[in-house]
């Protein structure tokens, strides 16, 4: 096992459909170096392993001693293998993501699922009590949950990802399939395909795309994205008005369900969906506060808390939490 060293810089890595951010994080969490540079995402699963080693190169300095690696798709750290995914990736479920990174830098490398690495940052300033933005209690989202918090974490935006905490600890399940939310049934989304291969999910309703394709076919209006479908909606389309509120009505039911069966005390939306507005957002709190139990009547959903580099931050976490997948040779980056 490779051995960890908790007071050395590490890399961290965001992996996104468009863009691979990098940047050098102390063991402070200060952020010492950043780069990014386009995901090669149609190049197939071996062009990305080449352009993730190229982004670490971009800020390895003397003295690194780990990569952590946020990506998308369904990954498994205690294998370090993209499980599943879809196509967004050309060929990338099955990837041996931390062993083909780890033979091309030199350095151990831990990787996890984007979304679960942004929502373990939230996870551990939920822990040391600082993520106070206002409010009375645990159950508005504002105070202080204690340092086993219960955690549910849903990223909408081209897809609906997910994260689950329980009592303090990220759930990675089978496979580390655990979180992904947007694979939840939804009875909005009924007889509609999802990414996935199934039909009737939460995504195919709730995300960006699915709020646009259900416009169109209310309507019979093309819409070339959810922009669109937002401008249409505050000049008083009907059409577009019900699309949205609909797809954030399904993403709201199913966080209250969740949270009705984790016990859950933080409840976090990000993504880029809920900032289209008001609209989106009212619609997906009045619909999570309808599902509530009694004792939960006072949680409401707020935003995550992190800042734009938490999935950077929490990718350079995984180092410290993660198995970490030794390389195959030794060195420095190439």
């Amino acid at each position: 096992m490779t051995a960890r060293q908790p007071d050395a810089a590490v890399i961290g890595l965001d992996l996104g459909g468009t863009k691979i951010a990098a940047a050098l994080v102390a063991a402070d969490g200060t952020v010492l170096a950043r780069h990014s540079l386009p995901t090669p995402a149609a190049e197939g699963a071996e062009a990305v392993l080449d352009a993730l080693a190229e982004a670490a190169r971009g800020v390895w300095a003397p003295g690194t001693t780990a990569i952590g690696v946020a990506a998308a798709g369904v990954i498994d750290p205690a294998t370090g293998t993209v499980t599943s995914a879809t196509d967004t990736i050309r060929g990338w479920a099955g990837t041996a993501l931390a062993t083909g990174l780890a033979t091309r830098t030199g350095l151990p490398v831990a990787c996890d699922n984007d979304v679960r690495a942004a929502a373990a940052t939230e996870l551990a300033t939920l822990r040391e009590g600082t993520a106070g933005r206002g409010g009375d209690g645990p159950h508005t989202g504002g105070a202080p949950a204690g340092p086993r918090p219960t955690l549910v974490y849903a990223a909408v935006g081209t897809g609906v990802g997910g994260a689950v905490a329980a009592e303090g600890r990220m759930l990675h399940g089978a496979a580390g399939i655990a979180g992904h939310l947007g694979h939840l049934p939804s009875p909005e989304a009924e007889g509609l395909p999802c990414t996935c291969g199934a039909t009737g999910h939460l995504e195919a309703i709730a995300a960006g795309p699915g709020i646009t394709a259900h416009y169109t076919r209310m309507s019979g209006i093309p819409a070339d994205r959810l922009e669109s479908v937002a401008a249409r909606a505050a000049q008083g389309d009907p059409h577009a008005t019900a699309a949205i509120v609909l797809g954030a009505g399904a993403v709201g039911r199913a966080l209250g369900g969740l949270a009705n069966a984790l016990g859950a005390d933080h409840v976090v939306v990000g993504g880029g969906v809920p900032r289209i507005g008001a609209l989106y957002t009212d619609a997906l709190d009045a619909a999570f506060a309808a599902e509530l139990m009694p004792p939960l009547r006072g949680l409401r959903p707020v935003p995550p808390g992190a800042g734009s580099d938490a999935a950077v931050h929490g990718a350079a976490a995984l180092t410290r939490t993660l198995p970490l997948h030794s390389p195959r040779t030794t060195g420095v980056p190439r």
